[in-house]
């Protein structure tokens, strides 16, 4: 009677209907609402936090872009000088006679024997306005019609 007892405990268990229908809660409306303000507020801060972080950015691209630029400045200064002083070097009188009589086989001309020529400045041009006579016969004018 023992298992009898004990096999009709366990087939109640089985048996026995849960029921498990969902709980039906009504929206608290206030709750929704803090949410929503709790949702709100995070959501700007973040988007605070991501414009200062991208303006933090731009500012060090910006500093190492002017960085970069001072330098390229630097040295197209230097470059600079160094085409001045080469083009002092190349149009030094020295260089140039030394040239011309070593390379081009010329001479240095004889005291006396150099012409200077002078420049000629050409007169003013005419002004602009132009003063006519009138001729001693009147002329004929044709008419057409």
């Amino acid at each position: 009677m023992a298992e009898a007892l004990k096999n009709e405990t366990f087939e109640y268990a089985i048996k026995k209907d849960v029921r498990n229908n969902p709980i039906v809660r009504e929206v608290d409306e206030r709750r929704v609402r803090e949410q929503w303000h709790t949702l709100v507020i995070v959501v700007l801060f973040v988007a605070v936090v991501l414009f200062s972080g991208w303006q933090r950015v731009e500012l060090l691209q910006h500093g190492y872009l002017a960085e970069q630029m001072q330098e390229q400045r630097g040295q197209e200064e230097e470059t600079n000088r160094h085409l001045r002083l080469e083009i002092e070097t190349l149009k030094s009188p020295q260089r140039i006679e030394r040239l011309a009589t070593q390379k081009l086989h010329l001479v240095t001309p004889e005291i006396g024997a150099a012409v200077v020529i002078e420049r000629v400045v050409p007169p003013d041009p005419p002004s602009a306005s132009v003063v006519a006579r009138a001729s001693e016969k009147p002329v004929e004018r044709a008419h057409f019609r």
